[in-house]
């Protein structure tokens, strides 16, 4: 099995939201991402092997992007 085969067979969500945008690109559309309870691991330096950090958000984070092409 090809690397491209894998990765239409199982798709990681990167390559989900980037087919998405695409697909909009040019149409004027609009993505809209919402989470709530949200939960990133940070690092704590800017080595290899470092701790993570939780950093949590109470509430909800929108990110809209928009083509005005």
């Amino acid at each position: 099995m090809t690397e491209t085969t894998q990765s239409q067979d199982n798709p990681t969500w990167p390559d989900l939201a980037i087919g998405l945008y695409d697909k909009l690109t040019g149409r004027n559309a609009e993505i809209v991402y919402e989470f709530e309870k949200f939960v990133i691991h940070v690092p704590v330096t800017a080595t290899p092997d470092t701790d993570h950090t939780p950093w949590k958000v109470d509430g909800v984070v929108k990110i809209k992007t928009r083509d005005h092409s």
